[in-house]
């Protein structure tokens, strides 16, 4: 068959074109289908109940289905392993938690290079941490703590929803900025350790308060403070444990949308401004509030800086306290 001159030239100016799309083009089309969004985590939790308002409201507004998938196991490495090993297409998205920072450090090499294999799109929330001890006890502040522990022996018995997980590095990070004994009791969640607290049997926990707060509104658990840079508005009455002279108790849980590395970067964009829109709804603001987290809206690169300093520090205090996992 004899082909023309003219439809050889427009078919290698649509190659071209092709080829050469605009970004903004390429934004526009995405998500053409479905967008898998795979969890860390069982369902039922707040990463799990977060993530499920946010692929709500992706959904209804770039005009696809936005559909979570749990894949819990092995400290959230087996999602993060999933997401690392699936095509560059922005049709799936690992929603990343704190453990992506410490995964390597607690457990060594990985069947995929953290650094590398996926990328930061979206800083979503955090999950600050609080130091909440028994309101029978004598102890109304952090000094009144390390000055409890000082004067046991033994020093103090601390409760965390699992071995290797935020807390039990938050508690670790704690001992150690106060110069006190003490040994991490590990919990399979945060309310046995609540369970415990309430009946004397450990005496304080560092972990996530959504739990505690029908304790706390009834007398029953006192909060000491909160173990972010800033006072948390989930209880704006706590001071931060740096105030009270913990300099370095600054820890938390959170959660952000990290992609795999040959993701176009227009797919990244659009996925980074419309996540950071949404987490500046006051509808999704409360609920995340509800859930125990904060928004914590953020563009890619402060995000990946996020996970970069959080990887040094807790990898450094891994190492020195010899922390091995559950």
């Amino acid at each position: 068959m004899k082909i023309s001159r003219r439809a050889l030239l427009g078919t290698a100016a649509a190659c071209y074109s092709a080829a050469h799309m605009p970004l903004s083009w390429a934004q526009a089309s995405w998500p053409a289908r479905p967008v898998r969004l795979i969890s860390p985590y069982g369902a039922g939790g707040a990463s799990d109940t977060s993530l499920r308002v946010l692929s709500e409201h992706l959904g209804s507004s770039l005009g696809q289905q936005f559909i979570v998938e749990n894949k819990a196991g092995a400290g959230t490495r087996l999602a993060n392993e999933y997401v690392a090993r699936t095509a560059g297409d922005g049709y799936t998205v690992l929603y990343a938690a704190a453990p992506y920072a410490t995964a390597e450090a607690l457990h060594g090499k990985l069947n995929f290079d953290p650094k590398k294999d996926l990328l930061p799109v979206a800083m979503v929330a955090l999950a600050p941490l609080f130091l909440i001890v028994n309101a029978d006890a004598n102890i109304k502040t952090a000094a009144d703590f390390v000055a409890y522990a000082k004067s046991r022996p033994d020093g103090v018995n601390l409760g965390s929803p699992g071995a290797g997980s935020q807390p039990h590095l938050a508690a670790e990070l704690l001992l150690r900025d106060a110069g006190v004994k003490g040994i991490i009791v590990h919990y399979r969640g945060d309310a046995p350790a609540y369970t415990e607290l309430l009946a004397g049997r450990i005496d304080a926990t560092l972990t996530a308060i959504t739990a505690a707060l029908p304790h706390i509104q009834s007398g029953k658990l006192r909060v000491l403070g909160v173990a972010s840079a800033e006072r948390s508005p989930l209880f704006p009455d706590a001071p931060t444990l740096k105030e009270q002279g913990l300099e370095s108790v600054v820890a938390s849980g959170w959660y952000g949308f990290m992609v795999p590395a040959a993701t176009p970067a227009a797919v990244r964009e659009r996925l980074d401004a419309e996540t950071n829109r949404i987490l500046g709804t006051p509808e999704v603001r409360q609920k995340f509030l509800s859930l125990g987290l904060e928004p914590r809206p953020g563009a890619a690169a402060t995000f990946g800086k996020f996970i970069d300093s959080e990887t040094v520090k807790w990898s450094e205090l891994i190492r020195t306290a010899g922390i091995k996992p559950g």
